[in-house]
């Protein structure tokens, strides 16, 4: 359930509803948007009291919430979250655009990245430290070295930095040097690892699993909110399908789906959905068209020496090209970049 407060609701009147619904043994959490604040209520099989409810100081209105994601419905913040980065809050009128190798591999090869990103016009840095790999042989990152790396980037660019992080005892770890904290698509259901990411101030880029549904993505972002932390971003990167020709495939539908569920912002990664990067500005672009809040594009000097993900990275010249022709499509859909 969620209860809106009136426009003249006091302070008093607010804290006297938290007390009086926790006290019938359920959890708050408090949404103050603009004009009202929405008070979730969460917990405790017991139905509350509707007409109850409403004789309390200060509500205007209850209503149940059916979706079993409460706190990331959008009924619980109708004006939608905007989640801090760089000078903009990821979820307004302008698009992030985040941009990075995969990996981390030198000092050389980040810091040249991360200028090209900033003067193509990037939002933040992407970069992986520890690498979640499907062989054991494959490159796994740099760990703590790849971390320095990255916050030696932000330094020298002020590009915020995302990175990955992969299980719970990295989280005050990555957290030190990462503005972002993100979730990959093999973690989105390691609900430990959601707890904790959820127990930090830090925003959370958090990936669909590339064989989960849009709801079972929902009700991982429910974890990290329900832990305190309200900055979430999701992220559409592709889900498999029986399809050969590209390394996933991008669900589009996701994009418009989920804005009329949910109140958290959207970012769309067309490198991991397509795995190729001749296909990457195109989908970039599709994205954008489709009401998406972000891109996150694998961005590498010489991807053909890469090692990991090359295939479908952008060269900087590539990625600097692209950047004009994403801002169009966001003009012409009311958006800026």
């Amino acid at each position: 359930m969620i209860i809106v407060m009136t426009s003249e609701a006091t302070e008093d009147d607010i804290q006297a509803v938290v007390e009086w619904v926790e006290s019938q043994g359920y959890q708050t959490h408090l949404s103050a948007g603009e004009e009202r604040t929405i008070i979730g209520v969460i917990g405790n099989n017991r139905p509350l009291d509707e007409g109850q409810v409403a004789r309390l100081p200060g509500v205007e209105r209850s209503m149940r919430i059916l979706a079993p994601y409460k706190l990331a419905s959008l009924e619980m913040r109708p004006e939608g979250t905007r989640v801090p980065l760089n000078g903009l809050r990821v979820g307004d009128k302008r698009v992030a655009l985040i941009a990075g190798p995969c990996s981390v591999e030198s000092r050389s090869q980040i810091l040249e990245t991360a200028h090209a990103i900033k003067e193509a016009g990037g939002t933040a840095l992407r970069g992986g430290a520890y690498k979640p790999r499907s062989s054991p042989y494959s490159f796994q990152g740099l760990g703590l070295a790849g971390l320095e790396l990255l916050a030696e980037a932000r330094e020298e660019t002020g590009l915020p930095v995302v990175t990955e992080v992969m299980a719970p005892e990295q989280v005050s770890l990555v957290a030190q040097y990462a503005d972002v904290l993100q979730i990959g698509a093999r973690n989105m259901q390691n609900f430990n690892l959601l707890r904790a990411v959820g127990g930090t101030n830090k925003p959370v880029l958090l990936k669909r699993g590339m064989m989960n549904t849009m709801e079972e993505l929902l009700m991982s972002a429910e974890y990290i909110l329900a832990c305190g932390n309200e900055n979430v971003m999701l992220c559409e990167r592709g889900i498999r399908t029986f399809e050969t020709y590209t390394r996933n495939t991008f669900d589009v539908n996701a994009i418009p789906a989920l804005k009329a569920r949910t109140h958290l912002p959207i970012i769309a990664d067309p490198s991991h959905a397509t795995g190729h990067w001749e296909y990457v500005g195109s989908v970039a672009l599709a994205a954008v068209a489709a009401g998406a809040d972000g891109l996150i594009i694998e961005v590498h000097p010489e991807p053909e020496k890469a090692l990991s993900d090359g295939i479908q990275s952008l060269k900087l010249d590539r990625f600097a090209d692209l950047v004009p022709r994403l801002r169009a499509v966001a003009e012409a859909v009311g958006r800026t970049l």
